[in-house]
């Protein structure tokens, strides 16, 4: 009789991008955030998320939506894109589809920031692939304020003061 059994010891997979050790290094390091997507409207998640990153995080944050922009949060305008930014973001929070991340993570490459963050529902590996190629942390399909929320102490213990 053949019988297939799994292996006893499998080899292991490749590391898992989305691991609590890359997402803490990525919040502890981080000083600028780039919300790509976020909006004016307080009903949309893109525009609690910022406000929530403004509010509770040490965040510098940049809004980014070209059809926004004579718009605000808290005081926060809008910028048309990433290349408008007054400084180049540590991290790239995209609220966008994923069809649209492929443009979003060349600008982040250009721009020379360190991590690409997709949001909840967003994943693009050829972006991903090209962003981790170009020597960026991605991080996909993960919400930035519930990991900072639940990694806080260990991203509080590895922060570096400024």
């Amino acid at each position: 009789m053949d019988h297939e059994t799994p292996d006893a010891c499998p080899l292991p997979g490749a590391p898992d991008a989305n691991s609590d050790a890359t997402m803490v290094a990525i919040l502890a390091h981080a000083r600028t955030v780039a919300v790509v997507g976020a909006s004016p409207n307080p009903e949309r998640t893109s525009h609690q998320i910022a406000l929530w990153l403004m509010q509770n995080t040490p965040f510098e944050v940049f809004l980014v939506n070209p059809v926004a922009t004579g718009d605000e949060i808290e005081g926060h305008g809008f910028y048309s894109s990433i290349e408008e930014l007054p400084v180049v973001p540590d991290i790239v929070d995209v609220f966008r589809r994923s069809e649209h991340v492929p443009e979003v993570a060349d600008a982040a490459i250009v721009a020379g920031s360190a991590s690409l963050w997709l949001q909840l529902g967003v994943t693009n590996e050829a972006a991903a692939a090209k962003a981790i190629a170009n020597g960026m942390a991605v991080i996909q399909d993960r919400c930035i304020k519930v990991e900072y929320v639940r990694l806080s102490e260990a991203i509080e213990a590895r922060r570096q003061p400024t």
